[in-house]
């Protein structure tokens, strides 16, 4: 099995669900026992000041507002994601690449809009998980297209144009895609 981790999943436009149609997902995590990774492109009708207001934080800051939260995935909706910079002081972080980490403890959240924020960072609640085999099944029904990970996608793309700018990233037109794999 090859891994996934720091790479996107991007949905084929034959995908018909109400969640994951048009996604593009960054896989945080992905071994033989499953895989894990958050939606970058479904904002929620939340930006980062409002949540951390609702979650009475000091710094939620007018600088904060306007920054979105995006809905990760369908998966544990009320626990929140930190993909971010390399970046140590953190309770629970996970290193993912030479780029990006992922934290999701709270310690993360009172440096937001402050200096010592991560230099780039998102926001997201709730996650998209596979179980064993899930994934790759879906590899083979040819649900998604998977290209390694880019941070200018990430962080430098407006999130309503990164599943479109993942596609294109591979040279193609994802509208010309055939809805059928070839398996030779």
């Amino acid at each position: 099995m090859q891994s996934l981790q720091n790479y996107f999943l991007v949905a084929m436009p034959t995908l018909n669900d109400d969640f994951f149609e048009r996604s593009l997902i960054y896989v945080c995590e992905h071994t033989e026992k499953g895989a894990m990774g958050l939606v970058l492109n479904v904002n929620l009708d939340l930006d980062l000041c409002q949540l951390l207001t609702q979650m009475r934080m000091e710094n939620a800051s007018f600088s904060l507002s306007g920054k979105p939260v995006l809905s990760g995935g369908p998966v544990s909706t009320d626990r929140g994601f930190v993909l971010h910079t390399p970046m140590d002081g953190f309770h629970a972080s996970m290193s993912i690449s030479d780029e990006l980490m992922m934290t999701t403890s709270l310690d993360i959240l009172s440096t937001l809009g402050t200096s010592a924020e991560p230099k780039q960072y998102l926001v997201a609640l709730g996650y998209a998980g596979w179980e064993e085999g899930q994934l790759e099944q879906e590899l083979l029904d040819n649900t998604w297209l998977t290209i390694p990970a880019s941070s200018e996608i990430i962080f430098n793309t407006p999130v309503e144009d990164r599943w479109l700018a993942a596609s294109k990233s591979l040279g193609i037109d994802i509208w010309q895609i055939a809805p059928e794999a070839g398996h030779a």
